[in-house]
């Protein structure tokens, strides 16, 4: 991935071309080897870090910004004196794993950097020239090539965007994980679109399921006539054949989960339980408890009133620790009184009940703080209250 980038844009192959020892690592550019004068007058080596903008050509586009990080100590000029005309923060941040930086600094061009080759070549003269004064042999040009330690990452592309934001740390804690989603009718398949844009180690869908036409109205994206036309089509392996597309890791089981199989469930970390037959989710969610995986169950219920469409959205938390509400949030009875089986056109709440599904489960990640540790929320459509209930803590 990382020579395919460099290769297909200017400016990086130009840094490349000209000697700079360049690596792309957690949607950031680095620099090393860029040699500066430290405090003592010594000649030492460091590493400059930018933010890399990607453009939708899988190229790179102008730098977001103006600012540079480095990891060394402060750059000095040849008599020992910091450069004062870049400084801008001095700071130990963990900007990705194994990426720790020690200063930002900023120098800023009238109409900022136009690329990335002419960023760090500018701000590797600056630091660097010192140090040549002091010794006509140091180069940061040293042709050295980096091998891509990022074709372990679970993404078919840099995810830019934890980058450009700066959380690259806080969503490692998704990294590892092992995540089953079982239903995708509606809420599964949103569900699956935003879980796949997380580091999460594997993703497993599981649906027995024809994709037909009334599916096309309550899911993620928009499936072709064609597609629907040649029958057949199947909901674990469109979904997931969707989703590859950013996160390799996707494996569709395309089967129902029943007590034969129900086993698996033990392999992974957490589980979305996404089903509209009440004595099926009850069943899971018992075997889930006694084997001590963490689980969110979501549901719908939708009713006609006067001609309009009333009812509540649920999202319901089931933990090791806390799961004595489960008997009186979840229903273990089909209830025939809901519309959700023939009303197709409420995409917008399958997808509201996915995010508040997901927002709970990154909040059971660390990745979202969680003062109030709530295991059932609903959200009622006609009055539009949110209620948190079921909580673990007192709120702070």
């Amino acid at each position: 991935m990382q020579q395919q980038l460099i290769n297909h844009s200017p400016d990086l192959k130009r840094l490349r071309d000209e000697g700079y020892e360049i690596e792309i690592k957690g949607g950031y550019l680095l620099s090393h080897h860029i040699p500066y004068v430290n405090s003592k007058k010594e000649v030492k080596y460091g590493t400059l870090v930018s933010e890399l903008t990607l453009r939708d050509n899988g190229k790179t586009a102008k730098p977001n910004n103006h600012v540079i990080c480095f990891i060394g100590e402060h750059p000095c000029n040849k008599n020992g004196c910091i450069i004062t005309g870049i400084q801008h923060a001095t700071h130990n941040e963990q900007l990705y794993e194994g990426v720790i930086i020690n200063h930002k600094f900023s120098n800023k061009p009238l109409n900022g950097y136009p690329d990335y080759y002419e960023k760090i070549k500018r701000y590797a003269d600056i630091i660097s020239a010192p140090a040549k004064s002091l010794d006509k042999l140091v180069t940061e040009k040293t042709f050295k090539v980096i091998s891509n330690e990022d074709d372990e990452s679970v993404f078919q592309y840099y995810d830019t965007n934890a980058s450009r934001a700066n959380i690259q740390v806080i969503n490692s804690k998704f990294k590892g994980q092992k995540i089953a989603i079982i239903g995708l009718g509606g809420t599964g398949a949103y569900i699956l679109d935003l879980v796949s844009k997380t580091p999460v180690q594997e993703i497993h869908p599981y649906d027995g399921d024809v994709f037909l036409q009334h599916n096309a109205f309550r899911s993620p994206g928009a499936v072709s006539l064609e597609q629907l036309s040649k029958g057949g089509l199947r909901k674990a392996e469109h979904h997931s054949s969707v989703y590859k597309n950013m996160h390799k890791n996707i494996m569709p089981h395309d089967y129902y989960v029943t007590r034969e199989n129900m086993h698996e469930l033990k392999n992974y970390c957490y589980v979305f339980i996404c089903l509209d037959k009440n004595p099926v989710r009850k069943e899971i969610m018992d075997f889930l408890i006694g084997a001590g995986i963490p689980f969110i169950d979501v549901g719908l219920g939708v009713n006609i009133a006067e001609n309009n469409l009333v009812g509540t959205v649920r999202v319901t938390t089931g933990t090791p620790g806390k799961n004595d509400h489960l008997g009186l949030r979840v229903s273990c009875e089909d209830n025939e009184n809901n519309e959700y089986a023939t009303n197709i056109q409420i995409a917008d709440l399958n997808c509201l009940n996915a995010v508040l599904a997901v927002i709970k489960w990154k909040k059971l990640s660390g990745f979202y703080q969680d003062v109030k540790e709530e295991h059932h929320t609903t959200y009622s459509i006609n009055v539009s209250q949110l209620r948190n209930e079921d909580t673990t803590t007192s709120v702070r």
